[in-house]
């Protein structure tokens, strides 16, 4: 019965997206934090967890014969991420901040990702697995850039955060990173159960009732995007003092960017080799 399959779809992402905001992304934070870690890093890191999703979904439709899905997918999902950014940036009145050279060029090359996927669909390039390795290569490269860049022009800002942070015991810290650590791995197999729940669901809908490629992939990269919205937001909440908030800023952006880069050059990689492998 297709209603009983879209609310499964619906209930499952719901699922997928709550345990991101809930566990996942928060417990992540709560790690970085521990940890010390500067801005950059912790933005780095809340791209890996807020990617989650869009593993679960493209390892999901790979390994159901859906490719095309997995490239929608990715497409809605990494425009999406930029109209959140950008609206976040000024909804919060951060604008002055994207004229950094850092922060420029991060914004290039998230927009870069979005347009590689559009150049693959409006040319109807073959997805096969001689793109893997092209994709890798600019993973590298987009990263390299983005380390350089962030140690040329935000070099003051790291310098004075590095004096303001203050030390933690060694004891306090280990148990608060044990028991995050704990609540990852939890995560972690109640987003794997789900997963599983929701490639079923895909497969149901796509082959037997026939709803297109392109619909499923679009709803999924919307529901996919709401983790990084949340993560916008807290990030430039957490780190405003008075009127400067650049580093706030700069944990967002790279929050963005390592999603991006995440999405289209790591996780359409694995897809598309689950794909060849087992579609």
């Amino acid at each position: 019965m297709l209603i009983l399959e879209v609310v499964k779809f619906m209930i499952y992402m719901s699922a997928i997206v709550v345990i991101s905001k809930y566990i996942l992304v928060k417990t992540l934070r709560r790690l970085a934090e521990n940890l010390d870690l500067k801005p950059k890093t912790v933005g780095d890191i809340a791209g890996y967890a807020t990617s989650v999703p869009e593993l679960l979904t493209i390892i999901a439709s790979s390994f159901n014969g859906l490719i095309g899905t997995s490239i929608y997918n990715i497409l809605s999902s990494n425009i999406i991420n930029l109209i959140q950014y950008i609206s976040t940036i000024f909804l919060n009145k951060n604008q002055k901040y994207l004229r950094n050279r850092a922060i420029m060029v991060d914004l290039i090359l998230v927009i870069i990702t979005i347009l590689i996927p559009i150049l693959l669909i409006k040319l109807d390039i073959e997805i096969n697995v001689a793109i893997v390795p092209i994709f890798i290569i600019l993973f590298a490269f987009f990263n390299f850039l983005n380390n350089n860049v962030h140690k040329i022009y935000l070099k003051k800002e790291d310098e004075e955060l590095e004096h303001e942070q203050e030390e933690v015991t060694e004891k306090g810290n280990r148990k608060k990173v044990v028991k995050n650590v704990i609540y990852l791995l939890i995560s972690g197999i109640l987003l794997f159960i789900v997963g599983n729940l929701l490639g079923a669901t895909l497969e149901e809908l796509c082959n037997t009732f026939g709803i297109p490629e392109i619909i499923i992939g679009i709803l999924l990269g919307f529901s996919t995007s709401i983790p990084e919205l949340i993560t916008f937001f807290e990030s430039q909440k957490h780190h405003k003092k008075g009127e400067d908030n650049l580093l706030g800023v700069v944990e967002a952006t790279n929050n963005l960017f390592t999603s991006n880069l995440l999405n289209l050059f790591v996780i359409q990689s694995i897809g598309i080799i689950i794909y060849i492998i087992f579609a």
